[in-house]
């Protein structure tokens, strides 16, 4: 018995050196990239899993080869049948929003809950573009904060440029979110805002939800552990920072988030939403900022908010409004 009892003592004292002196463990940990579920499903095959979609890649820089499946809104499924690629790419001028869906760790676009989050949105009358960062799915490289924030972006401005003027909106659930608001930071820093944010199930900052996790907060009370959490995560150059990020933005916003989620707390979307309300106040914008936050009773959690009675309305009140304005201008 002591043996047993050294044994699981030494196992828990040494993570931290572990983690120390193999920083990049952190790293996985986080994004979870190589966990490429589900297995069974050929990515280059979406039809398989849903309908009217199209699986194509783009090379976001040298050396980077990232997957998308382009899924068409409700009014071009009739004329989709027996279509290429092309024809596809083409189709994303039709007047149509697109949405760009940022999905969060662990697996790839064919999972689940991202599928049927994308039939909603795709009957509800948009293009959905579902992206599986470098190192995700079957893309290539490593990712890092700074990747994967630069293959959102160069999505977003492909998707301008097909659209041919249409509206674009980033889509960003939990890992995600930060992605896209990263990325629409880059894109108000190079002098025009993004066309609009919908933000599912954000964090503060990823930091925050590591040490919400059970697993850390076994570590927690250990002294000097957090300040070294914090350092390695500076070490590995991920902040992921929404928080920062929403205090520059001037981005129409939407933030959806479960009052269940056990993953991030609804607490961190409510803060999201005061810091963006007062950034609007202090750029005096009239860009909308709204949040939805959906019943426990639910039982939404984390991922399932596609199963929301109201989601297609909420999502459609929210661009349609932006849509009008924008043909006012």
């Amino acid at each position: 018995m002591k043996k047993v009892l050294s044994f699981l003592l030494t196992a828990y004292v040494s993570v931290p050196v572990i983690l120390y002196l193999f920083p990049w463990i952190l790293s996985h940990a986080i994004f979870s990239h190589l966990l490429r579920f589900p297995y069974s499903v050929d990515l280059r095959r979406p039809q398989d899993v849903l309908n009217h979609t199209c699986n194509f890649y783009l090379s976001t820089e040298e050396g980077i080869s990232v997957g998308v499946w382009h899924t068409l809104p409700v009014s071009q499924w009739d004329a989709s049948a027996g279509r290429n690629v092309d024809w596809y790419h083409e189709t994303l001028g039709d007047g149509s929003a697109v949405i760009i869906y940022l999905h969060g760790n662990l697996g790839t676009r064919a999972v689940s809950h991202r599928v049927e989050l994308v039939k909603i949105l795709s009957a509800a009358g948009y293009h959905v573009l579902s992206l599986d960062y470098r190192g995700f799915g079957d893309s290539t490289g490593d990712p890092s904060e700074v990747g994967l924030t630069s293959d959102a972006l160069y999505l977003y401005h492909w998707a301008k440029t097909q659209s041919r003027g249409s509206l674009v909106c980033l889509w960003g659930h939990s890992l995600g979110s930060g992605v896209a608001t990263n990325a629409a930071v880059k894109i108000q820093e190079q002098g025009s805002a993004v066309d609009a944010l919908i933000l599912q199930a954000p964090y503060t900052r990823i930091g925050e939800v590591v040490t919400n996790n059970w697993l850390a907060k076994m570590y927690m009370f250990l002294p000097g552990f957090e300040s070294l959490f914090w350092n390695i995560l500076e070490r590995i150059n991920i902040s992921l920072a929404n928080d920062k990020n929403l205090q520059k933005l001037n981005s129409p916003l939407l933030i959806l988030h479960s009052e269940d989620d056990n993953v991030v707390p609804l607490h961190m979307g409510q803060k999201l939403y005061q810091i963006s309300l007062q950034a609007q106040r202090e750029s005096k914008t009239d860009a909308r900022v709204q949040m939805i936050s959906f019943g426990a009773n639910l039982r939404l959690s984390h991922s399932h908010i596609h199963l929301a009675p109201n989601l297609s309305d909420v999502v459609q009140k929210f661009l349609q409004n932006l849509i009008e304005r924008k043909m006012q201008v």
